[in-house]
């Protein structure tokens, strides 16, 4: 655990860094894989000046050659935008307005969460795929011509979902293929938009139910739900099927993966996986002191969810400290002993972080609401966009007045403890001038609302001791004169 927190520098100049390199695209195919003429119209009909082009670290190798073909070819001043903030999925808005970009280009894998502040044009990879290997695993993993199978993927495998279609729509009647609809009025992809009145025109117009997760719409018959239908998706193992899964646990999943060509039946065990989760709530539970971590400066609504965070945190007795550190590493949040536990506020791809290797853990909002609003129950129904936590949001429960809610005692299923809730939620009142001691009540309740100074004075090391009295006192004197490098009495070396 030690190693994980710090080595020495040896091993820092020693250690082998394996970097998968990628060669550049052919000149004569930058236009195809880039589509470059489609982001010069973009910039053209927008009249946009100032361009930042965002890459992921892969793609990088190709990002002076697309700058210079869309200087060419437009009047627009590119930057390329790498290194991002945080993750290379979410729209790096921050990066951008340091230059003064009036726009962003977004290329590769993205999380499609919305962003509000500049306009916006997604490029996915056209990433080969062999549709009709496509087709045959499909076929051998559905062979109820009859089954309801809604069809998920990539972004970046977009491109290939109407020719998987036309071979299997005629044998299967009632499949259906999701559609990638980009949230926000300034983000543009395949030209769609989803605006605010698109689901109830939709659904006037189909009669049937508009589903939206993860930037990907589709209709369903009224008679039928999302559990009903069984869901095969396209695309390698990651983030983005390991949402859908946790979001719709109760379906069944089948996969391809375009790079071997081979489907199959997934077998992570989600069940598994739901209760991890469910021991990480219980460790929120037993926590005192949480750390709001500031995952996304992108995102949409991300500081409304930061104060409802604040304030449910806050009622259920804790105490709270935000950071903002940009990428997560282990290291860091290490150096915040004083934390019990971390939440991260991030787009839906990062915000699932396996921290088995971190010292102490880290959840997801959801996650937080389920261990401090009582109101909120531990159901089949996971979320990771925070959006939906917040009110108009399709799984937000709104906190207990704080009239009517009761201290209540119950017992930690790691410690067996017995842990009060709603400790600190009232007003404290303040004994003495700079005690941390308050009385919340007339009863026998005491707490302190400083946890981590708290933790600090519980500390063998707390910093530099003071010996007060104890050092002699001595007469100032003149000290040394110069750089650390030559001071001015020990002379020169000639």
């Amino acid at each position: 655990m030690a190693d994980a927190f710090s080595s020495s520098s040896e091993t820092v100049i020693q250690r082998v860094v394996g970097v998968a390199v990628k060669t550049s695209t052919p000149a004569d195919e930058l236009e195809k894989f880039y589509q470059i003429k489609k982001t010069c119209d973009f910039i053209s009909e927008h009249q946009f000046e100032k361009v930042a082009l965002q890459f992921p670290d892969e793609l990088l190798v190709d990002s002076v050659a697309v700058a210079e073909e869309i200087e060419r070819n437009t009047n627009a001043k590119s930057y390329i935008l790498g290194d991002t903030s945080y993750g290379s999925c979410c729209v790096d808005e921050v990066a951008a307005e340091h230059v003064g970009a009036d726009c962003i280009v977004h290329y590769g894998s993205a999380c499609l969460s919305p962003s509000r502040r500049l306009p916006l044009l997604y490029i996915f990879e056209q990433r080969a795929v062999d549709v009709e290997k496509c087709a045959s695993s499909f076929r051998e993993l559905y062979s109820d011509r009859h089954s309801h199978i809604i069809i998920l993927y990539d972004v970046n495998y977009a491109h290939a979902i109407n020719g998987l279609l036309a071979l299997l729509s005629p044998e299967y009647p009632n499949l259906v293929a999701s559609e990638i609809v980009v949230e926000g009025e300034q983000c543009y992809s395949h030209g769609q938009i989803k605006r605010q009145d698109d689901d109830a025109r939709l659904s006037d117009q189909d009669d049937g139910q508009v589903i939206y997760q993860f930037g990907r719409q589709f209709t369903l018959k009224s008679s039928l739900s999302v559990t009903d239908c069984s869901m095969f998706y396209v695309g390698q193992e990651g983030a983005t099927l390991r949402n859908f899964m946790m979001t719709w646990n109760r379906c069944s999943f089948c996969s391809f993966d375009p790079v071997t060509a081979k489907g199959q039946v997934e077998s992570i065990s989600i069940h598994r996986a739901l209760m991890k989760r469910y021991y990480a709530i219980e460790r929120a539970k037993d926590a005192n002191v949480v750390g709001i971590l500031v995952g996304t400066l992108g995102v949409a609504d991300y500081l409304s969810i930061i104060e409802q965070l604040k304030e449910t945190i806050k009622r259920a007795g804790k105490k709270s400290y935000m950071f903002a550190m940009g990428k997560l590493n282990v290291p860091k949040l290490a150096n915040f002993l004083e934390i019990d536990i971390f939440v991260l506020i991030a787009c839906p791809e990062s915000s699932l972080l396996d921290s088995r290797g971190f010292l102490k853990p880290v959840v997801t909002p959801f996650e937080m609401e389920v261990a401090c609003n009582r109101k909120r129950e531990w159901s089949e129904e996971y979320v990771t966009d925070f959006r939906h936590l917040l009110p108009g949001g399709q799984s937000h429960v709104p906190l207990a007045d704080q009239q009517d809610e009761e201290d209540e005692c119950d017992v930690s299923l790691i410690t067996g403890a017995l842990r009060s809730h709603n400790l600190l939620s009232s007003e404290p009142t303040e004994l003495a001038y700079g005690s941390s001691v308050v009385l919340r009540n007339q009863t026998l309740t005491v707490a302190n609302t400083n946890s981590a100074a708290s933790f600090l004075a519980g500390r063998s090391w707390i910093g530099l001791e003071q010996k007060l009295g104890e050092t002699p006192v001595v007469k100032a004197v003149e000290g040394r004169r110069g750089i650390a490098i030559a001071y001015e009495e020990e002379g020169t070396s000639s």
